[in-house]
Protein backbone atom coordinates (compact mmCIF):
# COMPACT_ATOMS: atom_id res chain seq x y z
CA UNK A 1 0.00 0.00 0.00
CA UNK A 2 1.94 3.24 -1.03
CA UNK A 3 0.63 6.52 0.95
CA UNK A 4 -0.53 9.34 -0.49
CA UNK A 5 1.26 12.59 -1.75
CA UNK A 6 -0.66 15.17 -0.18
CA UNK A 7 0.99 16.72 3.04
CA UNK A 8 -2.30 18.07 4.69
CA UNK A 9 -5.09 15.98 6.73
CA UNK A 10 -7.50 13.62 5.43
CA UNK A 11 -10.21 16.13 5.89
CA UNK A 12 -8.83 18.68 4.55
CA UNK A 13 -8.04 17.04 0.95
CA UNK A 14 -11.95 16.35 1.66
CA UNK A 15 -12.86 19.90 1.42
CA UNK A 16 -10.47 20.82 -1.21
CA UNK A 17 -12.18 18.99 -3.24
CA UNK A 18 -15.72 19.89 -2.45
CA UNK A 19 -14.34 23.54 -3.31
CA UNK A 20 -13.16 22.47 -6.66
CA UNK A 21 -16.36 20.52 -7.48
CA UNK A 22 -17.96 24.04 -6.37
CA UNK A 23 -15.52 26.10 -8.01
CA UNK A 24 -15.90 24.11 -11.35
CA UNK A 25 -19.80 24.87 -11.71
CA UNK A 26 -19.60 28.32 -12.67
CA UNK A 27 -20.42 30.78 -15.89
CA UNK A 28 -17.16 31.76 -16.83
CA UNK A 29 -15.83 34.27 -19.79
CA UNK A 30 -14.44 31.52 -22.52
CA UNK A 31 -18.10 30.06 -22.17
CA UNK A 32 -19.68 33.59 -22.74
CA UNK A 33 -17.23 34.14 -25.42
CA UNK A 34 -18.90 31.28 -27.16
CA UNK A 35 -22.79 32.26 -26.97
CA UNK A 36 -24.05 34.12 -30.31
CA UNK A 37 -23.52 36.72 -31.04
CA UNK A 38 -25.51 40.09 -30.26
CA UNK A 39 -28.42 40.56 -32.89
CA UNK A 40 -27.73 42.64 -36.06
CA UNK A 41 -31.58 44.64 -35.75
CA UNK A 42 -33.12 43.40 -32.19
CA UNK A 43 -31.44 43.05 -28.54
CA UNK A 44 -30.48 40.54 -26.60
CA UNK A 45 -33.22 39.99 -23.85
CA UNK A 46 -31.82 37.86 -20.34
CA UNK A 47 -33.92 35.73 -18.29
CA UNK A 48 -33.21 33.79 -15.62
CA UNK A 49 -33.84 31.57 -12.21
CA UNK A 50 -31.95 29.88 -10.05
CA UNK A 51 -29.01 30.06 -6.99
CA UNK A 52 -26.75 30.77 -9.60
CA UNK A 53 -28.56 33.58 -12.10
CA UNK A 54 -27.21 36.72 -10.01
CA UNK A 55 -23.76 35.65 -10.92
CA UNK A 56 -24.37 34.49 -14.11
CA UNK A 57 -26.05 37.69 -14.96
CA UNK A 58 -23.24 39.39 -13.97
CA UNK A 59 -20.20 37.59 -15.90
CA UNK A 60 -22.61 37.96 -19.13
CA UNK A 61 -22.59 41.33 -18.38
CA UNK A 62 -18.80 41.95 -18.02
CA UNK A 63 -17.92 39.86 -20.98
CA UNK A 64 -20.26 39.90 -23.59
CA UNK A 65 -20.12 41.80 -26.31
CA UNK A 66 -23.21 43.86 -26.56
CA UNK A 67 -25.93 45.20 -24.58
CA UNK A 68 -28.12 42.95 -22.57
CA UNK A 69 -31.40 43.61 -20.66
CA UNK A 70 -33.88 41.60 -18.51
CA UNK A 71 -34.60 39.95 -14.93
CA UNK A 72 -33.52 36.86 -13.29
CA UNK A 73 -34.58 35.99 -10.10
CA UNK A 74 -32.34 34.65 -6.96
CA UNK A 75 -32.85 33.20 -3.37
CA UNK A 76 -33.04 35.67 -0.48
CA UNK A 77 -29.56 36.85 0.44
CA UNK A 78 -28.17 35.20 -3.51
CA UNK A 79 -28.07 38.75 -5.25
CA UNK A 80 -24.59 40.00 -3.57
CA UNK A 81 -22.82 36.76 -5.90
CA UNK A 82 -19.91 38.99 -6.61
CA UNK A 83 -18.56 40.09 -3.21
CA UNK A 84 -17.97 36.18 -2.77
CA UNK A 85 -17.63 34.73 -6.12
CA UNK A 86 -13.95 34.30 -8.04
CA UNK A 87 -13.72 37.43 -10.32
CA UNK A 88 -15.43 39.85 -7.96
CA UNK A 89 -17.76 41.07 -10.57
CA UNK A 90 -19.64 44.00 -10.27
CA UNK A 91 -23.37 43.54 -9.60
CA UNK A 92 -25.59 43.37 -12.53
CA UNK A 93 -26.11 46.73 -13.80
CA UNK A 94 -28.30 46.29 -17.23
CA UNK A 95 -29.97 43.04 -15.95
CA UNK A 96 -32.31 43.55 -12.74
CA UNK A 97 -32.44 41.03 -9.97
CA UNK A 98 -35.19 39.85 -7.96
CA UNK A 99 -35.45 38.00 -4.82
CA UNK A 100 -37.73 35.36 -4.04
CA UNK A 101 -38.29 32.14 -1.68
CA UNK A 102 -36.35 29.17 -1.99
CA UNK A 103 -37.29 26.40 -1.02
CA UNK A 104 -41.12 26.90 -0.37
CA UNK A 105 -42.43 29.73 -2.99
CA UNK A 106 -43.82 33.14 -1.64
CA UNK A 107 -45.33 35.71 -3.50
CA UNK A 108 -42.04 37.24 -3.96
CA UNK A 109 -41.88 34.19 -6.21
CA UNK A 110 -45.00 34.94 -7.93
CA UNK A 111 -44.30 39.03 -9.05
CA UNK A 112 -41.35 37.41 -10.02
CA UNK A 113 -43.22 34.71 -12.76
CA UNK A 114 -45.39 37.79 -13.86
CA UNK A 115 -42.02 39.89 -14.28
CA UNK A 116 -40.44 37.54 -16.43
CA UNK A 117 -43.43 36.26 -17.99
CA UNK A 118 -44.10 40.11 -18.92
CA UNK A 119 -40.56 40.78 -20.21
CA UNK A 120 -40.62 37.54 -22.19
CA UNK A 121 -43.83 38.48 -24.28
CA UNK A 122 -42.09 41.70 -25.38
CA UNK A 123 -39.26 39.37 -27.36
CA UNK A 124 -39.73 39.47 -31.03
CA UNK A 125 -38.61 38.00 -33.97
CA UNK A 126 -35.26 40.04 -34.58
CA UNK A 127 -34.85 39.69 -30.75
CA UNK A 128 -33.02 36.55 -28.65
CA UNK A 129 -33.56 35.56 -25.32
CA UNK A 130 -30.53 34.01 -22.94
CA UNK A 131 -32.17 31.66 -19.78
CA UNK A 132 -30.05 31.32 -17.42
CA UNK A 133 -31.13 28.20 -15.69
CA UNK A 134 -30.20 26.58 -12.29
CA UNK A 135 -30.94 24.90 -9.39
CA UNK A 136 -33.59 26.61 -6.87
CA UNK A 137 -35.80 27.99 -10.28
CA UNK A 138 -38.69 25.53 -9.55
CA UNK A 139 -39.62 27.85 -6.56
CA UNK A 140 -37.82 31.07 -7.28
CA UNK A 141 -40.38 30.65 -10.40
CA UNK A 142 -44.17 30.33 -8.90
CA UNK A 143 -47.20 31.19 -11.32
CA UNK A 144 -50.32 28.86 -10.70
CA UNK A 145 -52.11 27.81 -12.65
CA UNK A 146 -56.07 28.39 -13.26
CA UNK A 147 -57.70 27.35 -10.22
CA UNK A 148 -54.37 27.02 -8.03
CA UNK A 149 -53.43 29.32 -5.20
CA UNK A 150 -50.72 29.58 -3.41
CA UNK A 151 -51.56 28.47 -0.75
CA UNK A 152 -52.18 24.99 -2.39
CA UNK A 153 -49.11 25.04 -4.12
CA UNK A 154 -47.08 25.66 -0.67
CA UNK A 155 -48.93 22.92 0.63
CA UNK A 156 -48.20 20.37 -1.77
CA UNK A 157 -44.98 20.75 -2.42
CA UNK A 158 -43.74 20.84 1.54
CA UNK A 159 -45.79 17.44 1.33
CA UNK A 160 -43.28 16.41 -1.36
CA UNK A 161 -40.25 17.40 -0.08
CA UNK A 162 -40.87 15.25 3.25
CA UNK A 163 -42.51 12.08 1.13
CA UNK A 164 -39.60 10.51 -0.44
CA UNK A 165 -40.31 11.81 -3.71
CA UNK A 166 -37.56 12.17 -6.07
CA UNK A 167 -36.95 15.29 -8.08
CA UNK A 168 -38.42 13.97 -11.11
CA UNK A 169 -41.77 12.88 -9.24
CA UNK A 170 -41.75 16.34 -7.70
CA UNK A 171 -41.51 18.41 -10.81
CA UNK A 172 -43.58 16.95 -13.11
CA UNK A 173 -46.58 17.71 -10.28
CA UNK A 174 -44.80 21.39 -9.90
CA UNK A 175 -45.03 21.54 -14.10
CA UNK A 176 -48.85 20.60 -14.23
CA UNK A 177 -49.60 23.10 -11.02
CA UNK A 178 -47.53 25.98 -12.79
CA UNK A 179 -48.37 28.61 -15.76
CA UNK A 180 -44.72 29.15 -16.49
CA UNK A 181 -42.84 25.98 -15.93
CA UNK A 182 -42.69 22.95 -18.25
CA UNK A 183 -42.12 24.63 -21.40
CA UNK A 184 -44.92 27.70 -20.53
CA UNK A 185 -42.34 30.60 -20.49
CA UNK A 186 -40.53 29.17 -24.13
CA UNK A 187 -44.33 30.15 -25.49
CA UNK A 188 -44.07 33.11 -24.07
CA UNK A 189 -40.31 34.07 -25.63
CA UNK A 190 -41.92 32.86 -29.25
CA UNK A 191 -41.10 34.18 -31.95
CA UNK A 192 -37.79 34.52 -30.42
CA UNK A 193 -35.39 32.32 -30.29
CA UNK A 194 -34.50 30.75 -26.79
CA UNK A 195 -30.67 29.47 -25.67
CA UNK A 196 -30.70 27.88 -22.47
CA UNK A 197 -27.56 28.14 -20.09
CA UNK A 198 -27.96 25.39 -17.59
CA UNK A 199 -25.88 24.65 -14.36
CA UNK A 200 -27.72 21.58 -13.64
CA UNK A 201 -28.77 20.37 -10.36
CA UNK A 202 -30.49 16.90 -11.22
CA UNK A 203 -29.19 13.26 -11.54
CA UNK A 204 -28.82 12.81 -15.21
CA UNK A 205 -29.09 16.56 -16.25
CA UNK A 206 -32.67 15.74 -17.73
CA UNK A 207 -33.70 19.34 -19.34
CA UNK A 208 -36.93 19.36 -18.06
CA UNK A 209 -36.08 18.36 -14.54
CA UNK A 210 -33.52 21.80 -14.42
CA UNK A 211 -35.77 24.41 -12.80
CA UNK A 212 -38.70 22.67 -13.58
CA UNK A 213 -38.07 23.33 -17.82
CA UNK A 214 -39.25 26.76 -17.75
CA UNK A 215 -38.38 27.02 -21.24
CA UNK A 216 -38.13 23.28 -22.42
CA UNK A 217 -41.15 20.93 -23.60
CA UNK A 218 -42.59 18.98 -21.35
CA UNK A 219 -43.15 14.85 -22.76
CA UNK A 220 -44.90 13.95 -19.25
CA UNK A 221 -48.58 14.01 -18.65
CA UNK A 222 -50.90 15.84 -16.06
CA UNK A 223 -52.18 12.74 -15.70
CA UNK A 224 -48.84 11.47 -14.43
CA UNK A 225 -49.02 13.97 -11.81
CA UNK A 226 -52.03 12.93 -10.47
CA UNK A 227 -50.83 9.22 -10.61
CA UNK A 228 -47.62 10.88 -8.32
CA UNK A 229 -50.33 13.03 -5.79
CA UNK A 230 -51.65 9.93 -5.00
CA UNK A 231 -48.82 7.50 -4.60
CA UNK A 232 -47.59 9.72 -1.91
CA UNK A 233 -50.58 10.29 -0.86
CA UNK A 234 -50.35 14.29 -1.08
CA UNK A 235 -53.77 16.13 -0.13
CA UNK A 236 -55.24 18.20 -3.00
CA UNK A 237 -57.84 20.60 -3.63
CA UNK A 238 -60.99 18.22 -5.33
CA UNK A 239 -61.06 20.89 -8.17
CA UNK A 240 -57.44 20.36 -8.84
CA UNK A 241 -57.42 17.09 -8.91
CA UNK A 242 -60.62 17.05 -11.82
CA UNK A 243 -58.65 19.43 -13.75
CA UNK A 244 -55.42 17.19 -13.56
CA UNK A 245 -57.94 14.03 -14.40
CA UNK A 246 -59.58 15.76 -17.41
CA UNK A 247 -56.15 17.40 -18.70
CA UNK A 248 -57.01 20.83 -18.23
CA UNK A 249 -53.30 21.63 -16.64
CA UNK A 250 -51.75 20.23 -19.61
CA UNK A 251 -48.05 21.58 -20.27
CA UNK A 252 -46.56 22.63 -24.11
CA UNK A 253 -45.31 19.22 -25.80
CA UNK A 254 -42.27 18.74 -27.88
CA UNK A 255 -44.28 18.75 -30.70
CA UNK A 256 -45.94 21.97 -29.86
CA UNK A 257 -45.44 23.96 -32.99
CA UNK A 258 -45.96 27.29 -31.27
CA UNK A 259 -42.90 26.77 -29.45
CA UNK A 260 -39.76 28.97 -30.58
CA UNK A 261 -36.50 27.64 -31.39
CA UNK A 262 -34.12 26.61 -28.52
CA UNK A 263 -31.05 25.73 -27.85
CA UNK A 264 -28.78 24.83 -24.81
CA UNK A 265 -25.78 25.35 -23.69
CA UNK A 266 -23.94 23.42 -20.81
CA UNK A 267 -22.56 25.50 -18.19
CA UNK A 268 -21.87 22.68 -15.29
CA UNK A 269 -23.25 20.12 -14.41
CA UNK A 270 -22.37 17.30 -11.55
CA UNK A 271 -20.33 14.75 -13.83
CA UNK A 272 -17.88 17.73 -14.78
CA UNK A 273 -17.48 19.00 -11.13
CA UNK A 274 -16.92 15.26 -9.97
CA UNK A 275 -13.90 14.79 -12.64
CA UNK A 276 -12.46 18.14 -11.54
CA UNK A 277 -12.12 16.97 -8.15
CA UNK A 278 -11.13 13.07 -8.99
CA UNK A 279 -8.28 15.03 -11.17
CA UNK A 280 -6.88 17.05 -8.44
CA UNK A 281 -7.12 14.09 -5.87
CA UNK A 282 -5.00 11.39 -8.63
CA UNK A 283 -2.43 14.81 -8.45
CA UNK A 284 -2.06 14.26 -4.77
CA UNK A 285 -1.61 10.49 -4.79
CA UNK A 286 -5.31 8.98 -4.12
CA UNK A 287 -6.62 6.42 -6.58
CA UNK A 288 -9.79 8.04 -7.62
CA UNK A 289 -13.25 6.17 -8.90
CA UNK A 290 -16.13 8.10 -9.84
CA UNK A 291 -19.52 6.14 -9.22
CA UNK A 292 -21.51 8.48 -11.41
CA UNK A 293 -23.71 11.49 -11.14
CA UNK A 294 -27.10 10.18 -10.51
CA UNK A 295 -26.99 8.10 -7.36
CA UNK A 296 -30.35 8.41 -5.84
CA UNK A 297 -32.47 7.07 -2.85
CA UNK A 298 -33.32 6.78 0.58
CA UNK A 299 -29.32 8.69 2.13
CA UNK A 300 -29.43 6.04 5.21
CA UNK A 301 -29.80 3.34 2.89
CA UNK A 302 -27.15 4.83 0.16
CA UNK A 303 -25.26 5.05 2.83
CA UNK A 304 -25.31 1.58 3.86
CA UNK A 305 -24.30 0.45 -0.31
CA UNK A 306 -21.17 3.19 0.37
CA UNK A 307 -20.03 1.89 3.45
CA UNK A 308 -20.13 -1.71 2.32
CA UNK A 309 -17.80 -0.47 -1.12
CA UNK A 310 -15.65 1.27 1.65
CA UNK A 311 -15.28 -2.36 3.90
CA UNK A 312 -14.48 -3.87 0.35
CA UNK A 313 -11.50 -1.55 -0.37
CA UNK A 314 -10.14 -2.12 2.77
CA UNK A 315 -10.46 -6.10 3.27
CA UNK A 316 -9.72 -6.88 -0.69
CA UNK A 317 -8.43 -3.84 -2.05
CA UNK A 318 -11.37 -3.98 -4.72
CA UNK A 319 -12.67 -2.33 -6.64
CA UNK A 320 -9.29 -0.05 -5.66
CA UNK A 321 -6.46 -0.07 -3.64
CA UNK A 322 -6.15 2.66 -1.03
CA UNK A 323 -4.97 5.12 -1.08
CA UNK A 324 -8.32 5.88 -2.98
CA UNK A 325 -11.35 8.22 -2.87
CA UNK A 326 -14.85 7.11 -4.07
CA UNK A 327 -16.59 10.35 -5.59
CA UNK A 328 -20.55 10.37 -6.31
CA UNK A 329 -23.03 13.00 -6.87
CA UNK A 330 -26.57 12.73 -7.58
CA UNK A 331 -29.93 13.64 -5.02
CA UNK A 332 -30.75 11.17 -2.17
CA UNK A 333 -33.73 11.86 -0.07
CA UNK A 334 -34.86 11.44 3.24
CA UNK A 335 -38.62 10.78 4.33
CA UNK A 336 -39.28 13.08 7.00
CA UNK A 337 -42.26 12.29 9.81
CA UNK A 338 -44.37 15.10 11.21
CA UNK A 339 -42.90 15.25 14.48
CA UNK A 340 -38.77 15.10 13.44
CA UNK A 341 -35.92 17.37 12.63
CA UNK A 342 -34.70 19.19 9.68
CA UNK A 343 -33.72 16.21 7.68
CA UNK A 344 -30.85 16.94 5.23
CA UNK A 345 -29.97 14.59 2.82
CA UNK A 346 -26.06 14.81 2.96
CA UNK A 347 -26.13 14.97 6.63
CA UNK A 348 -28.21 11.54 7.22
CA UNK A 349 -25.89 10.10 4.30
CA UNK A 350 -23.03 10.74 6.68
CA UNK A 351 -24.49 9.95 9.76
CA UNK A 352 -26.10 6.45 8.38
CA UNK A 353 -22.58 5.67 7.18
CA UNK A 354 -21.02 6.63 10.34
CA UNK A 355 -22.70 4.14 12.27
CA UNK A 356 -22.36 1.47 9.27
CA UNK A 357 -18.53 1.72 9.55
CA UNK A 358 -18.37 1.30 13.21
CA UNK A 359 -15.12 3.57 13.18
CA UNK A 360 -13.72 1.64 10.39
CA UNK A 361 -9.86 2.33 10.05
CA UNK A 362 -8.58 4.68 7.78
CA UNK A 363 -11.70 6.12 6.41
CA UNK A 364 -12.58 9.63 6.39
CA UNK A 365 -16.03 10.84 4.09
CA UNK A 366 -17.38 14.06 3.20
CA UNK A 367 -21.01 14.80 2.09
CA UNK A 368 -22.29 18.09 1.31
CA UNK A 369 -24.83 19.92 -1.27
CA UNK A 370 -23.19 21.93 -3.60
CA UNK A 371 -25.19 25.42 -2.78
CA UNK A 372 -23.64 26.12 0.22
CA UNK A 373 -27.26 24.48 1.97
CA UNK A 374 -28.54 21.18 3.12
CA UNK A 375 -32.22 20.65 3.19
CA UNK A 376 -33.49 23.83 4.94
CA UNK A 377 -30.58 24.42 6.80
CA UNK A 378 -27.30 26.63 5.69
CA UNK A 379 -24.85 24.63 6.12
CA UNK A 380 -23.46 22.35 3.18
CA UNK A 381 -22.83 19.34 5.58
CA UNK A 382 -20.13 17.38 6.98
CA UNK A 383 -17.56 15.37 7.15
CA UNK A 384 -16.05 12.13 9.08
CA UNK A 385 -13.05 10.12 10.23
CA UNK A 386 -12.27 6.79 11.57
CA UNK A 387 -12.28 8.16 15.25
CA UNK A 388 -15.60 10.64 14.93
CA UNK A 389 -17.90 7.68 16.06
CA UNK A 390 -15.55 7.24 18.97
CA UNK A 391 -15.89 11.03 19.84
CA UNK A 392 -18.92 11.12 19.48
CA UNK A 393 -19.73 8.65 22.37
CA UNK A 394 -17.96 9.97 24.30
CA UNK A 395 -19.31 13.25 24.11
CA UNK A 396 -22.48 11.28 24.90
CA UNK A 397 -24.24 11.58 21.37
CA UNK A 398 -26.04 8.66 20.50
CA UNK A 399 -25.83 8.61 16.71
CA UNK A 400 -28.93 6.12 16.28
CA UNK A 401 -31.11 8.36 18.10
CA UNK A 402 -29.97 11.80 16.10
CA UNK A 403 -30.48 9.62 12.99
CA UNK A 404 -34.12 8.33 14.09
CA UNK A 405 -35.63 11.90 15.21
CA UNK A 406 -33.17 13.28 11.54
CA UNK A 407 -31.47 15.11 13.69
CA UNK A 408 -27.73 14.58 11.63
CA UNK A 409 -26.93 18.63 11.51
CA UNK A 410 -27.59 18.96 15.23
CA UNK A 411 -25.34 15.79 15.68
CA UNK A 412 -22.84 17.20 14.18
CA UNK A 413 -23.36 20.71 14.40
CA UNK A 414 -22.19 19.02 18.58
CA UNK A 415 -19.67 16.78 17.21
CA UNK A 416 -17.74 20.29 15.53
CA UNK A 417 -17.77 18.56 12.07
CA UNK A 418 -20.31 20.85 9.84
CA UNK A 419 -19.15 21.92 6.27
CA UNK A 420 -19.66 25.62 6.12
CA UNK A 421 -19.23 27.54 2.71
CA UNK A 422 -21.67 29.78 3.04
CA UNK A 423 -24.12 30.64 -0.71
CA UNK A 424 -22.06 29.43 -3.62
CA UNK A 425 -24.23 30.90 -5.78
CA UNK A 426 -24.31 27.72 -8.04
CA UNK A 427 -25.66 24.13 -7.50
CA UNK A 428 -24.96 20.66 -9.36
CA UNK A 429 -26.36 18.89 -5.95
CA UNK A 430 -24.90 16.83 -3.58
CA UNK A 431 -20.91 15.69 -3.62
CA UNK A 432 -19.91 12.66 -1.80
CA UNK A 433 -16.69 12.08 -1.12
CA UNK A 434 -14.87 8.33 0.72
CA UNK A 435 -11.40 8.55 1.19
CA UNK A 436 -9.64 5.25 2.01
CA UNK A 437 -6.10 5.35 3.24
Amino acid sequence: MSLPLSSSLPSEDLQTMLQLAIDNARLTPKLVAQLPPPPTNGCTWVLGAGKAAAHMAQVLEQHYPGPLKGLVVTPYGYEQASHTCPGHHPPAAQIEVMQAAHPIPDAASIQAAQQLLRRAHQASAQDQVFMLLSGGGSALLCQPAAGVSLADKQRIHQALLHSGANIRAINCVRRHLSAIKGGHLALACAPAPVHNLIISDVPGDTLIDIASGPTTADPTTSAQALEILQQYAIPVPEAVQQALAAGQLETPKPEDRRLPPITNHWVATAQKSLMAAAHWAQQQGYQPLVLGDAIEGEAREVAKVMAGIARSVHRYQQPLAPPCVILSGGETTVTVGPQAGQGGPNVEFLLALLISLEGLEGVYALAADTDGADGSQQTAGAWIGPDSLQRARQQGLDPQQFLAKHRAHQFFAELGQQVHTGPTYTNVNDFRALLII
